[in-house]
């Protein structure tokens, strides 16, 4: 761990800092407040950039911890992040704005990334994935469908110089991503992935295999959600194929805008660390995977729940299922999945990632091993709980959510209408309008709307009623319960269509 030893070595030395951070890396003199809440190592290991023996140089213990990084992931290059997968997001949309100005970009991609595509300036096109009606889930894309858009983008004049795709999805579903990857590059476009929910890939036998080992050009890494690391410390990865001399410099210059110039050395020495542990981890992986399956194995006991990625055989696009991931069908309870998520946090202290109207999904961390057991007593109580209200005659809580929309049709820049002139309107208002706004349902985060895209119906009717769930939250919008839009106002002058 050369950056977490170097921060050692500098503790250690027992130095007397008058330099940020103002609690000075003193927890007797100006950290005391922290230390008594995190404890005195929080204070002295937070110390900030540009310091000889930590990460100043070509030969630095940071670029020493960055490079074992790489070869974990079997990259050219990483970069680490400190705002999340969100930044690294960000920084792939600035860097591919470099190879030319088009990207395809499967719809049910992070609303981050739109962020990107606005601050670069470049032009979407969608690929809609393969989605499970019957539980609102967006998985991935297969390569066929992949050739087939970029074919239909290209015979148009809009040939795309990079691609953008999801893999694995929210709920576990892994793409053919080495099939996507071959498909982007014989029609000339690199492959960004938007691995976030597989940091722990390629560390194990039974987990799959890593995006850059599979072709993938750019791998977008959310270290901290199954991998070890602390809360936004992520990563984006660099792969080793024909896009890499291109992108390396271009990622390397978009990393500088978007990195903080007093990144957390605390985050990247999570990192440091979680990699370590990934490295050297078969064991707790192996453990982790154990715990994952005694879950799984518990549940399907229960007729009263069911394991959804049990059924992923049934999906084209679906090669591989990520184990550790866990999404549960809730319908036979007669109740929503966020009155369960509820139920399990209110009454049994058990936090389950998140919540549709039909499912709950549990994520369990590369490296953890939570007690299965107390888990589906939890479970098992609710579901009774359940069964109580509805011999009751209680009223059922089951929320009636209508289906996905389909995207409306772009008919401004996104960039344009994002910076022209706009208003806000009712949502009655606003229904065939041009939205200057990008909106998107969390969870988990996959935008609605973008900014250029005409405004329809069924885009608000979705999204006000992900708006009125209780645990609903729709980014970007005007106001918490969408009944309002702000649109382009006059679009005859903000801009040509894309």
């Amino acid at each position: 761990m050369p950056y977490i030893e170097s921060i050692e070595r500098l503790v250690s030395s027992q130095p007397v800092h008058v330099m940020v951070p103002g609690h000075g890396g003193a927890p007797a003199h100006g950290g005391a407040h922290l230390a008594a809440v995190f404890g005195d190592r929080l204070v002295q290991y937070d110390v900030p950039l540009m310091l000889e023996g930590v990460d100043l140089g070509a030969d630095s213990p940071r670029e020493a911890s960055l490079q074992l990084a790489a070869e974990a992931w079997a990259a050219r290059r990483v970069w680490w992040l400190t705002n999340g997968a969100s930044q690294g997001n960000r920084t792939a949309a600035l860097a591919v704005r470099g190879l030319g100005e088009r990207v395809l970009m499967q719809r049910s991609s992070h609303s981050s990334f739109v962020d990107g595509v606005l601050l670069a300036g470049l032009i979407p096109a969608f690929v809609a994935p393969s989605v499970d009606e019957r539980h609102g889930i967006s998985h991935g894309l297969t390569p066929g469908r992949l050739d087939e858009a970029l074919r239909e983008e290209a015979e148009h004049g809009r040939k795309a110089s990079s691609v953008y795709v999801v893999s694995p999805s929210y709920f576990g579903s892994t793409a053919d991503v080495a099939g996507l990857a071959e498909v982007a590059h014989r029609h000339g476009a690199a492959l960004i992935v938007d691995g976030a929910w597989g940091p722990h890939f390629g560390f194990h036998p039974d987990l799959p295999e890593a995006p850059t080992r599979l072709g993938a050009d750019l791998v977008v890494s959310s270290t901290h959600k199954l991998a070890g690391s602390l809360t936004q410390a992520s990563m984006l990865h660099l792969g080793e194929g024909p896009f890499a001399d291109r992108l390396e410099p271009l990622v390397q210059r978009a990393y500088t805008m978007t990195a903080s110039t007093s990144a957390s050395s605390i985050l990247m020495g999570s990192l440091d660390l979680a990699r370590r542990a990934l490295v050297q981890g078969t064991e707790h992986i192996s453990a982790a995977l154990q715990t994952a399956e005694r879950l799984r194995q518990l549940v399907r006991a229960d007729t009263r729940y069911s394991v959804i990625s049990d059924d992923f055989g049934e999906f084209a696009d679906i090669v591989r299922t990520d184990p550790l991931r866990i999404p549960l069908d809730v319908t036979n309870l007669g109740q929503s999945g966020h009155w369960v998520r509820d139920r399990l946090i209110a009454e049994h202290g058990v936090y389950f990632e998140m919540s549709t109207a039909s499912a709950i999904v549990a994520v369990i961390g590369a490296l953890a091993t939570p007690d299965a057991g107390r888990i589906m007593a939890a479970l098992t109580a609710v579901a009774d709980e359940a069964d109580a209200l509805r011999a009751a005659g209680e009223a059922d809580h089951q929320a009636e959510f209508p289906a996905m929309p389909e995207p409306g049709m772009l008919r401004m820049l996104p960039r344009a209408a994002y910076f022209a002139e706009s208003i806000v309107v009712t949502a009655h208002q606003a229904i065939g309008r041009i939205s200057a706004d990008s909106l998107a349902a969390y969870p988990p985060g996959i935008p609605n709307l973008v900014p250029g895209e005409e405004i329809t119906e069924q885009t608000v009717t979705f999204l006000q009623a992900v708006a009125a769930s209780p645990t609903g939250f729709v980014r970007g919008a005007a106001d918490p319960l969408v009944a309002t839009f702000r649109v382009v106002r006059d679009p005859v002058t903000a801009s040509l269509q894309p």
